[in-house]
């Protein structure tokens, strides 16, 4: 059995097992989904490794247990410091058409959307954003042009389903 077997076979034989756990310790459904995930995440870049484990349940849900705790330190800090931190300066209202570039966004693969996002929203240059993610201008530059096409293909349909 490859190490991608075992993590399927695990997943299917613990994972609703294991949140249940987490969801007992910590008492949020988003955050135990979200420890045991990161978990598995962390099974499949051990490879053979976790194949050959004597208890992978066990290991899962130390991995998951710690992500919890991890997260629970974070926020301590963050409740310590708090008065430190800045917080917003101001609520966002966002509009309609703040909300749906939003959603059109978030339908680009990640390399579209990202390079989408420091072009126009971070307003970075395309020299910029090559040097950011470390990419080629070209890259840059074919990128944003078919994030602009398929942003124009959804933002036209949204605009025309708003006035039907």
């Amino acid at each position: 059995m490859d190490s991608q077997d075992a993590v399927r076979r695990v997943y299917a034989a613990s994972y609703r097992r294991l949140v249940v756990q987490m969801l007992a310790l910590g008492g949020d459904q988003a955050e135990a989904e979200d420890a045991v995930q990161e978990a598995f995440v962390r099974a499949i870049g051990l490879g053979r490794r976790f194949a050959r484990l004597d208890n992978p349940e066990a290991w899962l849900r130390t991995v998951a247990l710690n992500q919890l705790r991890n997260r629970w330190r974070h926020l301590a800090i963050v409740q310590r410091r708090g008065g430190q931190v800045p917080g917003p300066a101001m609520v966002l209202e966002l509009g309609p058409d703040h909300v749906a570039l939003v959603a059109a966004l978030a339908t680009l693969a990640p390399d579209l959307r990202t390079v989408a996002v420091l072009h126009y929203v971070a307003d970075r240059s395309v020299l910029q954003v090559a040097r950011e993610l470390d990419i080629p201008e070209g890259t840059v530059k074919s990128r944003l042009s078919r994030a602009r096409e398929q942003l124009s293909l959804l933002l036209t349909e949204v605009e025309e389903h708003e006035h039907a």
